[in-house]
């Protein structure tokens, strides 16, 4: 079957899946008529009456799911993106104008800057997608961070592509046809009785068989857009973009969590603008096969089984198999698309304050050094408490009680200590000077059940690296309250502290030695020593 016929099956598969609720309700009407005017027996009437109640259900029903087909294709607000316009970002818009025209299509209406990594034309199409409306354009500032404006050309023509009809008139109502049919299975999903699960199990099968019916010229309507898209921008920024954006999606994932969600902890934020602006310094910091690399071992999402995008990989090698055309992909030489706005730090702060939530909105802003610093603060706070808690109880355990007995009971374990209860840095050393690590502390430091049936060295094992993670946590406050540590944005690997070269050096090795089977705490209070002396009075 050619791609023309298969569009026109579609089409009329789509017909049907509009005419679908009148012809339900058009069998209903006779059904009822038949019952009250040919078939009426008195002694059935209850039979007949629930006939006629259940029917009346259906119909209920079948005219919410019609006038779910009213309102498939409107275009909602959006609250999480920033409109702009011609006049506040004129070059970003003559960008969008000329990928339209290339592919023969109106502009967008309405234009929105959102904070993910994707680009997408909607349409607020009426009658299921047989009728065309007004148009709007996604940009992801994430995106526009990551992409030159000849990659950037390329996702806007293949955006537009996906209207322009390249191999049928049938293959953008197609597009919309498709979007339309899954919105009203959506509503239908939603619904609140028996019988509107019923009727939406009707409407179910028949999507199903449309979208499956479909597939093939939703797929072919994609590979039709990467073709506007090189034939515009030229192959190679096309090949460029579609190996671009999972290496884009990978580095933002990694950006949120590692450092626009730095603050959580410790409730602050960077400074305004940067909890999304900062991400164009990642990727600055970052170029070529070390930004490739944060998406090395990443899992493809599970696609939608009535995905219309082809595998990635078969979209590129279909493009690549295009004749040169001249235009090559200058890749890190051309112009980054960031450039097209105007004011960008004011367009990040606006879209910032329309996506964080109103709690977040108030927390204080740090610059990008005192947040990391204060992370580190709340981090080695977090790994040092365990073992300080352990070591108190552990401590207290050993102290003699007032008949000149020792407390060696576990129950010492379970008891309340304040925070000025617990030792210092040297306490803890000293602790472990007189054999308490073993297992007096490490006993009294929280572990899974399972592994509280553990003995021996399975045991010290099992504990050794929360241990070590307190340690460093207290010599990494130690540092922290001299001065002697600084804080490191790190935007070409993570975030945390420099530490003196002798500790850098060093530190690791001594903490092994500390909590070794048999404690030596020599090199750690040798390294303590050295950083006493090197504090400015």
């Amino acid at each position: 079957m050619t791609f023309r016929l298969r569009a026109v099956r579609a089409l009329v598969l789509l017909v049907g899946f509009v005419l679908l609720g009148f012809v339900l309700l058009a069998a209903m009407a006779a059904l009822d008529w038949l019952l009250v005017t040919r078939w009426f027996a008195a002694g059935a009437a209850w039979f007949e009456g629930t006939i006629l109640m259940v029917t009346a259900l259906v119909a209920v029903a079948i005219v919410r799911g019609m006038l779910a087909f009213l309102r498939a294709g409107r275009l909602g607000s959006v609250p999480d993106g920033v409109a702009v316009t011609a006049q506040e970002q004129p070059e970003l818009w003559e960008q969008v104008r000329a990928a339209a025209e290339v592919a023969g299509e109106r502009a967008p209406d309405e234009l929105y800057l959102v904070s993910e990594v994707n680009a997408g034309v909607a349409e607020q199409s009426r009658l299921l997608g047989l009728l065309p409306g007004r148009r709007r354009l996604l940009l992801g500032l994430p995106l526009l961070a990551g992409l030159t404006v000849p990659r950037l050309r390329a996702v806007l023509a293949h955006e537009f592509g996906h209207y322009g009809n390249r191999d049928t008139r049938l293959g953008g109502l197609t597009l919309r046809g498709r979007a339309a049919v899954l919105h009203t299975v959506e509503v239908f999903s939603e619904g609140t009785t028996r019988m509107h699960y019923v009727v939406g199990a009707v409407y179910v099968g028949y999507a199903r068989m449309f979208l499956r019916t479909s597939q093939s010229v939703a797929r072919q309507q994609e590979f039709a857009a990467d073709e506007s898209a090189a034939r515009y921008a030229g192959r190679d920024a096309t090949v460029g973009a579609l190996r671009a954006m999972p290496v884009i999606d990978a580095a933002y994932d990694h950006y949120v969590d590692t450092y626009a969600g730095m603050g959580g902890p410790v409730g602050a934020l960077p400074p305004v603008g940067e909890v999304l602006g900062g991400f164009s310094r990642l990727l600055a910091a970052r170029p070529g096969e070390r930004l490739a690399a944060l998406a090395d071992g990443r899992r493809p999402p599970k696609p939608h089984p009535y995905d219309s995008h082809p595998p990635l990989q078969d979209r590129i090698a279909r493009i690549e198999r295009l004749p040169a055309d001249g235009a090559t992909d200058e890749g890190e030489g051309e112009a980054n698309a960031l450039s097209l706005l105007r004011d960008q730090s004011q367009v990040f702060a606006a879209l910032e304050a329309r996506t964080l939530p109103p709690e977040a909105a108030e927390r204080p802003r740090l610059a990008w050094d005192d947040l990391v610093m204060a992370r580190a603060s709340a981090d080695a706070e977090g790994w040092s408490r365990p073992l300080l808690l352990a070591v108190a109880r552990a401590l207290r355990a050993e102290s003699p009680d007032q008949d000149g007995a020792a407390r060696t009971s576990r129950r010492a374990s379970s008891e309340t200590v304040t925070d000025t209860d617990l030792p210092t840095l040297e306490a803890v050393l000293d602790a472990f000077d007189h054999g308490l690590l073993w297992m007096a502390v490490a006993d009294r430091i929280p572990k899974p059940p399972q592994a509280g049936r553990l003995t021996g060295a399975s045991a010290r094992n099992f504990i050794r690296p929360v241990v070590f993670d307190g340690l460093a946590g207290l010599i990494q406050l130690r540092l922290i309250e001299s001065g002697l540590a600084a804080p490191d944005i790190a935007w070409t690997g993570r975030p945390g502290l420099v530490l003196p070269p002798a500790w850098e050096n060093g530190m690791d090795d001594a903490i092994d030695a500390a909590i070794a089977d048999t404690p030596d705490t020599a090199p750690l209070r040798t390294l303590l020593a050295a950083a006493d002396r090197e504090v400015v009075p």
